[in-house]
């Protein structure tokens, strides 16, 4: 029997370093996926620790995040990594309500070209109402919903017990709400008790389906059609804009922002009631001490017997073209490892955003619905059919359109124009630039206007 040349204690050195020489090619093995994205806070800190489970259960694939201050910033650094072939394998993108348009970039990879050749399980029993802000004209999923969120009326059940009002009965009509803002502010001697964050979403966009209408012709614009999409703000607004610029004018409605700023004056305890975006959950669970409720957004009994549901919006992961066969099956292996119902039902609970699938809400904990009054109904009055008024909108040029409708608001609440007159011009602009125009949406409400004229006159 042949024995070793060298000694024990040398062979068992050797031996160890056979395995250090072999450690990077054994880690080379797994295959690297970047996925560039913009939450903040909570959301951030969750998505984090879901990929990081992601990357300890499984050696095949690794996931690396990017995170981003804004989606301007992401689609800077995506315009140079695109340019230099070295797009992130997924990127989050907010609702533009034209993902056909995204789809079309060449950067870009529909997410049912990649499911269709690395198909996910849990895909067909996706929610519809989930997902149909990123299908197109032919039902086909563009991209993946991640975070898809709803506008909902946060409200503190503290103040609402300081006031006297039955924290199990949050208001379900303007008239209503009203009421317990008043006393909100009168009983619980808030500063503060009403405020919203992301105001075209609350104000404009959702006040439509809401009260069972539409908010474009052309069945908001997903009708197939030659004509643009036109909006024609009806009394409907016109009444809803007065009674706001109303609370504004008697210190019941402090604060309100197109971005999401006010959400931190509800998390403080600042404000009483809030209406933003389900998405906001997150932080406000992370706040020790803070108990709060939700409920769907309030609606008129003038304009609609029973309230209709919201826009599904939000941001979604968007694949991209040009990367090796390795990484796209990576990228759909971990797309349909954020799908299966555990992880799914994780990230709604923790985020707010609502689940991909029937199978994700089932899976939920009953102790977090009942945590959070409210939460379990909201969510479940999603799963419901779509109809034509509230499976979402398309109009293009939104991004710029959406600037037009948040300066009018702007410009109502500071009492610059009567909200008839800012709702008139605002409509102009929109018809405008939806069909193609897009000069006048970045630049302040023009004072020369015939429309502003007439409603300075008024006012003086």
């Amino acid at each position: 029997m042949k024995t070793s040349q060298f000694p024990r204690a040398s062979r068992a050195w050797l031996a160890g370093a056979a395995l250090a020489a072999l450690a990077p090619f054994a880690a080379q093995a797994s295959t690297q996926i970047q996925v560039w994205h913009t939450l903040t806070g909570a959301n951030k800190s969750e998505f984090e620790k879901l990929v990081s489970q992601y990357n300890k259960e499984q050696s095949g694939v690794e996931v690396n995040l990017r995170a981003f201050v804004s989606e301007a910033a992401l689609k800077q650094a995506a315009e140079t990594a695109i340019r230099d072939k070295q797009a992130p394998n997924l990127m989050e993108l907010a609702d533009n309500h034209s993902p056909e348009v995204v789809a079309e970039h060449a950067a870009i990879k529909p997410l049912y070209e990649l499911l269709a050749r690395y198909p996910i399980k849990d895909a067909k029993w996706y929610l519809p109402a989930t997902t149909s802000f990123v299908h197109d004209s032919r039902g086909r999923l563009l991209a993946f919903p991640w975070m898809a969120e709803i506008p909902l009326m946060f409200y503190n059940i503290d103040d609402y017990k300081k006031a006297g009002l039955d924290p199990k009965q949050p208001a379900r009509t303007w008239a209503d709400l009203q009421n317990q803002v008043l006393k909100v502010r009168d009983q619980a001697r808030m500063d503060c008790p009403f405020a919203t964050s992301q105001d075209v979403m609350v104000q404009i966009e959702n006040l439509a389906p809401v009260n069972n209408q539409a908010l474009t012709s052309n069945e908001n614009g997903l009708a197939p059609s030659k004509a643009a999409p036109t909006m024609q703000f009806d009394m409907l607004y016109m009444r809803h804009l007065s009674l706001m610029v109303s609370w504004v004018d008697s210190q019941m409605y402090p604060k309100h922002s197109n971005d999401r700023s006010s959400d931190a004056a509800f998390a403080s305890g600042e404000c009483g009631i809030l209406l933003s975006s389900s998405g906001a959950m997150g932080d406000f669970q992370a706040v020790r001490g803070l108990n709060f409720g939700v409920a769907p957004l309030p609606y008129y009994p003038q304009a609609t017997s029973s309230p209709g549901r919201p826009f599904v919006s939000g941001a979604a992961l968007w694949a991209t073209e040009g990367h090796p066969v390795d990484q796209d099956k990576a990228t759909a292996q971990f797309l349909a490892w954020l799908s299966k119902p555990v992880i799914a039902a994780q990230w709604t609970q923790h985020t707010g955003y609502l689940p991909l699938t029937e199978a994700a809400f089932r899976a939920s904990d009953v102790s977090y619905y009942n945590r959070i009054p409210g939460a379990q109904a909201v969510i479940a009055s999603m799963s419901g059919p779509e109809s034509p008024i509230n499976r979402g909108f398309r109009l293009n040029h939104y991004d710029r359109i959406q600037a037009v409708f948040a300066n009018a608001l702007d410009q109502a609440f500071a009492d610059k124009m009567t909200p008839m007159a800012a709702l008139e011009l605002a409509a102009m602009q929109a018809h405008s630039l939806a069909g193609g125009v897009p000069a006048v949406a970045h630049h302040p409400v023009p004072v020369h206007h015939p429309v502003v004229r007439k409603a300075v006159a008024k006012k003086k």
